[in-house]
């Protein structure tokens, strides 16, 4: 398959090198488009800017030595405006950059030619679904798990009560994070609740799911079941299949099996899970002509095509928006941690999606959280559990 996407690929650099401004301007491709984008790795911002400029584009873009995590990306864009096109972060961070709450950016009017091919994953006329991401949540099925028992719960929570050793996360900030947290409080949603919008047997539950927990540093959950230290655990989406590829490098009794598991499976969760998905938007710039605009909107074209997805989904393991681009990539089907049901789009408050809800109260949860002394790294330094029943919840959702 990958012979197949890299003559594609090929066949799609040399139409965008001799590709005019489709507006009747011609595209200046002598301008370097400066890009802020959390999707940095050092791997991924090399390959862009290699890949860009066989098609003709130069781009600047920081890596995460720089630039690490999506609150980073976006404030440095806010802070510098000399930005030309945003990619990467997630719902809760186009909500907010959409509706206008970083003064110095702005989201141009953009329809590109694959608009139609990236489903829900979109705010029309202005951003597009680049890549899926969601959390998943993963048990051993073996003799260091469930022997062969399956696993279903009605809702992510319920993992608190599951009857086997968990991994959790240990610490409150981070991107995967902050999606397990929105996984876990999913079911809890109270518009009316003082608590950030989550009823108090919410944080009870992730309280629970914190001091029952089993954390030894790992950073996302993979070790600890790869090892069969724990029975159940959470990862996310994006390159668990090229942990399971490498998993008998740092185990005696690996996870084996990639879309076709052999002794794992994931949990039957009745809700589904929380995905986000990383958009590409196109910045307004003082001082910018038109035929540097019209460059900035064909290299969002082609980054966003099928051909150029496919590519960038089968060498960073992750998994287009773009339908055109995933058949490519899956010819042989959908694998089925990307068919799992998607409660970020379910409808919870009003006309608001849960995924904006989330990005309402994000950062009351994030205080909640902290001052609450969630996740705590050392389990003999575990604080006392809260008083539930007495707490200033008007002074927990504000910052220390």
């Amino acid at each position: 398959m990958k012979k197949i996407i890299a003559v594609a690929l090929v066949l799609v650099l040399a139409l965008s090198v001799c590709a005019c401004g489709k507006g009747g301007t011609k595209a200046d491709k002598s301008y370097t488009i400066r890009i802020y984008s959390n999707s940095n790795s050092t791997e991924r911002t090399t390959w862009l800017i290699e890949e860009a400029k066989k098609a003709g584009f130069t781009i600047s873009i920081d890596d995460n030595q720089v630039i690490s995590g999506d609150t980073a990306a976006i404030q440095a864009a806010n802070e510098k405006k000399d930005g030309d096109l945003i990619f990467g972060l997630n719902e809760t961070r186009w909500g907010q950059l959409i509706g206008g709450q970083y003064e110095n950016l702005k989201i141009a009017d953009w329809t590109p030619s694959w608009s139609d091919k990236v489903g829900n994953y979109v705010y029309t006329g202005k951003a597009y679904g680049l890549v899926i991401q969601n959390v998943l949540m993963l048990y051993r099925n073996d003799d260091l798990g469930t022997n062969g028992k399956k696993l279903s719960f009605k809702h992510w929570a319920d993992i608190v009560d599951c009857g086997y050793k968990w991994y959790r996360q240990g610490k409150v900030g981070g991107t995967t994070n902050a999606n397990i947290n929105s996984a876990m409080l999913y079911p809890f949603v109270d518009p009316s609740s003082p608590a950030g919008g989550i009823s108090v047997d919410g944080w009870k539950t992730l309280w629970k799911y914190c001091a029952n927990g089993i954390f030894t540093g790992d950073s996302y959950g993979f070790d600890p079941l790869n090892k069969g230290d724990v029975q159940v655990s959470t990862f996310y989406s994006s390159s668990l299949y090229g942990k399971i590829d490498a998993a008998a490098d740092s185990s005696q009794k690996p996870l084996k099996g990639t879309t076709n598991p052999e002794n794992w499976a994931l949990v039957d969760v009745e809700d589904g899970t929380y995905y986000i998905a990383e958009y590409i938007g196109i910045l307004e710039k003082a001082g910018r002509t038109d035929a540097q605009t019209a460059a900035v909107k064909e290299f969002a074209e082609w980054f966003g095509s099928a051909d150029v997805q496919a590519k960038w989904g089968e060498e960073f393991d992750s998994f287009p928006c773009n339908t055109d681009a995933s058949k490519k990539l899956y010819p042989n089907g959908i694998p089925a941690i990307y068919q799992l049901k998607n409660f970020a789009l379910n409808k919870v408050d009003g006309n608001s999606t849960y995924a904006e809800y989330v990005a309402k109260h994000s950062s009351e949860w994030t205080n909640i959280m902290t001052n609450l002394g969630f996740y705590w790294a050392d389990q003999a330094a575990a604080p006392a559990e809260p008083d539930w029943a007495n707490l200033d919840w008007a002074t927990l959702t504000q910052k220390k």
